[in-house]
């Protein structure tokens, strides 16, 4: 006999986990089918298609806990997984923190987020390969300075997510995806190379960026990088592109995951209701988006999900928590729980976003006598216990309000206390098109050093 991937498949067996003698028991199963397409100078390079599905099963003996996972759905190897699961849990040392949400937190409905697309599943093989080579073509076509490209394609991916446990909660949902990217090389003159990307990503198709659109942009961000230059240490305005300013949201994420909190490893420890940015940044992140990357019905332990508002122009209001990291900080969790097949729900954003305010990319720069438009970042330089900040970057330089030359070889550095402080304009050209998605954002004074 072989189990399906079903609810009623999930809570049997979190029922037999019990029988067996755990006191409480989770089970994940996910079926998920990818479909990606690499392309390089009109020559598909690598296409992939891959179906899977894994069942993960928590089980917990009054705060003992254990994970275990398999991909063989049949009989015997699941029950034989299970009982192993039962004897690991015993083996391991007690944490009183740990457990299942109360069955009264559990989500009772479960909404339609429209994260999934029959039309993806329905796309040929034929057009997702034209889909890619277009997007390359539209970026060569550009400009006779590209000569090379240094990855791009399209992928597709399809699951179909079940979760159950012991206290009586099975949830279900479906949801698709779609990403198509370019990523050129150009040279300049002396032959030096640079490159960049752009991308696009979705959980509808039609509402993913034309592949020419796609291309075109990538061509665009990899030719004013071309014949780059340093520039002398000092400390001005840096204007951080939406890329850029998704990736420090990201930093404060982690300042503001309960994991970090509850740990006392983070800069904003017993900040709430305190203010610890500018009134201009509102901070928020929603699990209930409709079509949101970070979007879905419930969280990693079957709790709901939400809109929870982080910081309010600039007062810190919630940290982002599951069931755990709320009992060790004696909080409730705000539906961030995130589940793998192995191991204790994590902590994970839904949609996080700084929300848009009113000035244009355009107006922001204007603003600007001095300093560097922020469009790329390497490496790592970032502790969120200190909050210190300094990481390897490049832009463009802005004089007198005008984007005049590439930089590159530079360092920027300060503070995430002191830069969520400083943002002096937020820009209106939010873009859905990550998990993790911010604006343009002003910040007043960094140092930047070569």
């Amino acid at each position: 006999m072989r189990y399906e991937l079903t609810k009623a498949t999930a809570q049997r067996l979190a029922g037999e986990a019990v029988r067996r003698g755990a006191s409480a028991a989770e089970v994940f199963m996910k079926r998920r089918k990818e479909f990606a397409v690499s392309v390089r100078l009109g020559d598909v390079e690598k296409v992939k298609e891959a179906i899977d599905q894994t069942l993960g099963l928590r089980v917990l003996i009054d705060g003992q806990q254990a994970s275990v996972s398999c991909s063989d759905f049949s009989e015997d190897v699941v029950l034989q997984v299970l009982g192993e699961a039962i004897e690991l849990a015993r083996a391991t040392s007690p944490d009183e923190s740990a457990g299942l949400p109360e069955a009264s937190e559990m989500a009772s409905e479960l909404p339609d987020l429209d994260l999934f697309d029959e039309e993806i599943e329905r796309l040929p093989t034929e057009k997702k390969i034209d889909m890619a080579l277009a997007a390359e073509r539209a970026a060569q076509d550009y400009s006779e300075r590209i000569i090379n490209f240094d990855g791009g394609g399209l992928d597709t991916a399809s699951s179909t997510i079940v979760l159950a446990n012991s206290l009586g909660f099975a949830g279900e949902y479906q949801r698709t995806l779609i990403s198509l990217a370019a990523v050129p090389v150009a040279a300049d003159d002396q032959g030096r190379l640079q490159r960049d990307y752009w991308y696009d990503m979705r959980r509808r198709l039609d509402e993913l960026a034309e592949p020419e659109a796609i291309g075109r942009m990538a061509a665009e961000r990899t030719l004013r990088k071309l014949n780059g230059r340093s520039v002398p240490t000092q400390s001005v305005p840096v204007v951080f592109d939406p890329l850029m300013a998704a990736s420090l949201l990201g930093h404060l994420f982690e300042g503001l995951s309960g994991e970090a909190i509850f740990r006392r490893s983070s800069f904003l420890v017993d900040q709430l209701g305190e203010s610890i940015a500018s009134p201009r940044l509102t901070v928020v992140d929603d699990g209930l988006k409709k079509g949101g990357l970070g979007s879905r019905p419930f969280d990693g332990e079957g709790l709901p999900t939400r809109r929870t508002v982080l910081i309010r122009d600039g007062i810190l209001e919630s940290y982002l928590l599951n069931s755990y990291t709320a009992r060790k900080l004696g909080l409730r969790s705000t539906g961030n729980a995130a589940r793998g097949l192995v191991g204790a729900p994590s902590v994970n954003a839904g949609n996080l976003t700084i929300e848009a305010g009113t000035h244009t990319p355009a107006e922001i720069i204007g603003a600007v006598t001095r300093g560097l438009y922020l469009t790329e970042m390497i490496g790592q330089g970032v502790n969120i216990v200190t909050g210190d900040y300094s990481r390897s970057a490049g832009g463009l330089w802005i004089e007198n309000g005008e984007l005049t030359f590439p930089v590159q070889g530079v360092t920027i550095a300060g503070n995430l206390k002191e830069m969520l402080r400083a943002v002096e304009m937020v820009g209106n050209d939010l873009n859905f098109r990550s998990q993790v998605v911010a604006p343009t954002l002003l910040i007043g004074r960094m140092t930047i050093s070569a």
